[in-house]
């Protein structure tokens, strides 16, 4: 199989545990973009967080953010943004004030959350900010309900943190029957993102995909997370990396190393140095121009 797009995941798998790109991905990535594979970032990141990320690797291509809420390049405008209208995210905010979790409204120009600080995860806050570039405005109010009742806001996702994995089942349950116009994505025991309904990481590469005239079976997404089995599914070739849980291991086709023993130049390494340069390919008519 010619595969014409590699999509990665950030956390887990291009970054390494200290949070830094080693050498060898920015290598790698340099080397599928010169055989003229097309390149994209998929994450569950903010954009401005995702360009810092992409700036680092060179990659000018529309990048998937907000899990698949809001797709735009470094430099352009966005070609797909799907936002939480005002209304649902003031009812949504008053719904998880009455529960100590910390919550975030994860805008693509600034992000507002809450300022509880969670018993069991004191670094939450540090969670929030580590992957955000300096100008990304971040601000941190007593009451977000109170905040957003006098200055409304739409953004494409929400970040929870919940203190009790029971609190987060019966938000999840309660928020499901409240409203369809959005959806909920479980990442771990402790944390959801809400979104507009139909928005996921899926969704949005195949947005992308079509948008560039590049069949799913034509991509290759590697991932370590649970929000990225769909996409590891669909893909032509999904690659779950060896620090993944198992349930993402398990719907893999293909497993790779570790994020911290380069696991994405690894992946490169041993599938697209077989494959010939995709302008090669359209010379010998072996993909269509």
């Amino acid at each position: 199989m010619i595969y014409r797009l590699l999509a990665l995941n950030i956390d887990g798998t291009l970054l390494q545990t200290n949070g830094k790109i080693h050498k060898s991905t920015k290598e790698a990535i340099d080397y599928v973009q010169q055989k003229g594979i097309y390149l994209t970032l998929v994450t569950s990141r903010s954009f401005p967080s995702a360009r810092k990320v992409a700036k680092a690797l060179k990659i000018k291509s529309p990048l998937i953010t907000h899990q698949g809420a809001y797709i735009a390049s470094p430099e352009e405008k966005p070609i797909y943004v799907k936002r939480i209208n005002e209304d649902i995210t003031y009812d949504t905010v008053r719904l998880l004030e009455a529960i100590p979790c910390q919550i975030r409204l994860v805008h693509e120009q600034f992000s507002l959350a809450n300022k509880l600080k969670l018993n069991n995860n004191l670094l939450a806050k540090t969670v929030f900010t580590s992957g955000d570039p300096v100008f990304y405005s971040q601000q941190f109010v007593s009451s977000l309900s109170e905040y957003l009742h006098d200055q409304p806001v739409t953004p494409p996702k929400i970040e929870v943190y919940f203190e009790d994995r029971g609190d987060l089942i019966d938000v999840k349950k309660i928020l499901r029957k409240m409203f369809n116009e959005i959806d909920i994505i479980e990442l771990d025991s402790l944390r959801l993102d809400i979104v507009p309904a139909g928005v996921s990481k899926l969704t949005g590469l195949t947005y992308l995909g079509n948008q560039l005239g590049i069949r799913r079976s034509e991509m290759v997404y590697i991932g370590d997370a649970l929000d990225d089995i769909s996409l590891i599914e669909a893909a032509g070739l999904g690659v779950a990396m060896w620090n993944a849980v198992f349930e993402v291991k398990k719907a893999s086709d293909w497993v790779t190393r570790s994020e911290n023993e380069h696991g994405v130049a690894y992946m490169v390494k041993e599938h697209f140095r077989k494959q010939q340069p995709i302008e090669f390919l359209k010379k010998m008519n072996i993909i269509k121009k």
